[in-house]
């Protein structure tokens, strides 16, 4: 896995970004030492580095890498059709360009994970690069909150997207509970005034 400060990548000359853009440059370096895939890597170049087990990452961060919108996404925890209209903007929905073509470039991942947008959305970079923006876990921020369980070996992965129950579904399990209650009450007290009428009467007439 290779966790990606987002934040980091907004090329605003920030006071970490020249020193994390250097960390992932190095950390590129080791990896595709690792697995061989840079055939300007000689053996020089690759001597000292870190050795890590020769597959491609998984890329981990809160921005999604550059695209345009969320209209190609689809599935029932994708955005509304009205958001998809919505043209996103670089360094504020997504990462820019240059940083997402960066990233790709230097890690060549066999899996992206992201968020941010709230929505689920999947998207293929390169035509081969998958990436899953993972949608809100909160009700907060959407009715359908869901997440997604992960199988990951060195060469392959498997997921499978579990939902919560809708915030809709929940109240209404509250409401009618509530409902219910309250009628239990009534009953219980009418029941317990029933009887004690019945009682009184009875005792009266003996």
């Amino acid at each position: 896995f290779v966790l990606v400060n987002s934040i980091a990548l907004q090329g605003d000359g920030c006071s970490i970004c020249s020193k994390v853009e250097n960390d992932l440059q190095q950390l590129s370096v080791a990896l595709n030492c690792s697995r061989q895939l840079d055939p300007s890597h000689s053996s020089e170049n690759c001597k000292g580095k870190e050795i890590f087990p020769p597959s491609a990452p998984i890329l981990l961060q809160h921005y999604p890498l550059y695209r345009v919108s969320d209209e190609e996404c689809t599935g029932e925890d994708s955005a509304s059709p009205e958001e998809k209209q919505l043209l996103f903007r670089e360094k504020y929905d997504t990462l820019s360009l240059e940083a997402s073509k960066k990233l790709l470039w230097w890690f060549c991942p066999r899996l992206i994970l992201s968020g941010h947008t709230h929505s689920s959305c999947t998207v293929l970079h390169n035509g081969q690069l998958p990436e899953i923006s993972v949608p809100s876990f909160n009700w907060r921020n959407r009715n359908n909150p869901s997440f997604l369980l992960a199988r990951i070996t060195a060469t392959d992965f498997t997921l499978a997207k579990c939902f919560m129950p809708r915030e809709s579904t929940v109240i209404t399990i509250y409401l009618a509970a509530g409902v219910l209650a309250i009628n239990l009450l009534l009953f219980h007290f009418h029941f317990w005034q029933w009887l004690m009428h019945y009682l009184i009467d009875k005792h009266k007439s003996t």
